[in-house]
C-alpha cells in the first residue's frame, strides 16, 4: 500500500469503499424503526427481530462464502456481497408489509455477509507485510463510517422534507450502492490480477479436466469448514475477537449511561461526548495500524488491551473528578479500537494464503458473537447490580481478554512471529 503501488492502493481503495457500502447496508433499519413501525403495523420487538435477523444469516453464511472466496473466486463473492447488497437495500426502501421487510432483510444479510471473506484476502494479497496493518486500519475506519451513513442520510432527507422521505433515503443508499457496485467491479474485473481476485490454488479458471463437478460442492464445503474449525490457533484467536467485541460494544452501549447515571451529566451532553468518543474511536484505527506496522500485531493488541481496561477500572471506580472523566471518556473507544488492525493482522499471520476467506469468516463470527452477547448480558448485569459493575466486567474482560492473547500467540508463535519481523523490516 503505497505509492510505488498503484495495484495495492485501488485494491484498499475499493475495498474500504465497499466495507463502506456494506456497514451502511447493516445500518439501514435502526434510524427509521420509528416510520417502519407506523406504516407497517409492527411493533418494537418485530423490527428489532427483522434486524437480528441481518445479523443471523451474515453469521450463517461467513464460513459458506469464505469457501467459495478461497476455492473459487474472490472476485465472485465480492460481486454478489455488492448487487445483492444493493437489491436487498432496494427491497427494503419498498416494503409493504412486515413478511417483505423480512425478505428485504434476508436479502440484505446475504450481501453483507460475503463482504469480509472477500475483503480481507484480497488486501492480504495486494499489500505488503510492513503495509498490511495500515491496509486493514483504512478498511476498519471506512466501514465505521459506513455504520454513520445510514443516520446521517435519513436525517438530511427528513429535514429536507422530501415525500416518503425514510423510503427516499434508503432508496437512495441503495441507489449509491448500486452504483458504486458496478463501478467497483468494473475496476476488479479489468485492472485487478488474478493473484488478488483468486487464491492460489483456486478452482475458478483451473483447465476443464482437473476440474471437480459441482454435486461434490457441499461435501468439499464441508470438509473446508472442519479444516478451517481444527486450526487451533484461529479458533482461539476467535474466541479473542469474540472478547474484545463484547468490550467494543459494552463501551458504545453503556458509557452514556455511565455518565448520567454514575457522574450526574445530563443526558444530552452524554450523548454527545460519546458521539465523539465514537468519532476519536474511528481514527484511532487508523493510527493503530501505524502502530501495528511499526511496533507489530502483538504489542498493539496487548497495548489496547491493557489501555482498555486501565480506562475501564479508573470510570468505574469513581476516583476522578467529573471534568476529567469526561475527558478519558473520549479517549475509552480509542484504546481498543487501535488494537483492531492488529487483530486482522494476526489473523492474516495465523493463514496461508488459500484459507484466508474461511479464517476472516470465522473470526467475523467472533465479532459478531460479540456484539450479540455483549448488550443483553450486560443490560441484565446493570439492571441486577449497577452501571459501574458493567464498567468492572468490561476490566474483567480485558485483563482476560490479555492474558488470552499470550495463549494465542504461543499457539501461533512461528507465524506471529514472522509477521512482526516483517513489519519490523
Amino acid at each position: 500500500m503505497s505509492s510505488t503501488n498503484p495495484t495495492s492502493t485501488l485494491v484498499v481503495s475499493l475495498i474500504g469503499g465497499s466495507h463502506f457500502v456494506n456497514h451502511a447496508y447493516f445500518m439501514l433499519l435502526p434510524p427509521v424503526f420509528g416510520p417502519l413501525q407506523s406504516e407497517l403495523g409492527i411493533s418494537t420487538a418485530q423490527s428489532g427481530l427483522a434486524l437480528g435477523l441481518v445479523g443471523f444469516v451474515v453469521v450463517a453464511l461467513q464460513l459458506p462464502f469464505g469457501y467459495l472466496s478461497d476455492a473459487y473466486s474472490r472476485r465472485a463473492v465480492l460481486a454478489i456481497s455488492l448487487t445483492v447488497g444493493a437489491v436487498g437495500a432496494a427491497l427494503t426502501a419498498t416494503a409493504q408489509s412486515y413478511p417483505w421487510l423480512l425478505a428485504a432483510a434476508t436479502v440484505t444479510g446475504v450481501g453483507i455477509a460475503g463482504h469480509h471473506p472477500a475483503h480481507y484476502p484480497m488486501l492480504s494479497a495486494a499489500t505488503e507485510p510492513s503495509a498490511r496493518g495500515r491496509a486493514y486500519s483504512i478498511h476498519g475506519f471506512t466501514g465505521a463510517l459506513g455504520f454513520a451513513a445510514p443516520p446521517a442520510v435519513v436525517g438530511v432527507v427528513s429535514s429536507a422534507a422530501v415525500p416518503g422521505d425514510w423510503r427516499a433515503a434508503i432508496a437512495l443508499l441503495a441507489v449509491l450502492g448500486g452504483l458504486y457496485a458496478i463501478g467497483c467491479l468494473w475496476l476488479v474485473v479489468t485492472r485487478l490480477p488474478r493473484s488478488v481476485t483468486h487464491a492460489p490454488g483456486s478452482r475458478s479458471g483451473a483447465p476443464r479436466e482437473k476440474r471437480r463437478p459441482l454435486r461434490t460442492l457441499p461435501r468439499r464445503a464441508l470438509a473446508g469448514v472442519r479444516s478451517t474449525l481444527s486450526a487451533t490457533a484461529i479458533v482461539l484467536l476467535t474466541l479473542l475477537w469474540f472478547l474484545v467485541s463484547m468490550v467494543v460494544w459494552g463501551i458504545q452501549a453503556y458509557t452514556a449511561p455511565l455518565l448520567t447515571d454514575g457522574y450526574g451529566v445530563d443526558a444530552s451532553t452524554a450523548n454527545l461526548l460519546v458521539s465523539a468518543m465514537l468519532v476519536v474511536g474511528a481514527v484511532a484505527i487508523l493510527g493503530g495500524g501505524w502502530l501495528t506496522d511499526r511496533y507489530g500485531p502483538r504489542n498493539t493488541v496487548l497495548g489496547g488491551l491493557a489501555g482498555v481496561t486501565v480506562v475501564a477500572v479508573v470510570l468505574a471506580s469513581a476516583v476522578l473528578p467529573i471534568v476529567l472523566a469526561l475527558a478519558v471518556t473520549l479517549v475509552f473507544a480509542a484504546t481498543i479500537k487501535a488494537a483492531r488492525p492488529a487483530l486482522s493482522t494476526l489473523g492474516d499471520a495465523l493463514s496461508t494464503r488459500d484459507d484466508l476467506g474461511k479464517n476472516f469468516g470465522l473470526l467475523t463470527i467472533g465479532i459478531s458473537g460479540g456484539g450479540a452477547v455483549a448488550p443483553p448480558v450486560f443490560g441484565a448485569l446493570s439492571e441486577a447490580t449497577s452501571i459501574r459493575t458493567v464498567f468492572w466486567a468490561m476490566a474483567a474482560i480485558g485483563v482476560v481478554a490479555f492474558a488470552f492473547t499470550f495463549v494465542v500467540l504461543a499457539i501461533g508463535d512461528a507465524s506471529v512471529a514472522h509477521a512482526s519481523d516483517a513489519t519490523d523490516g
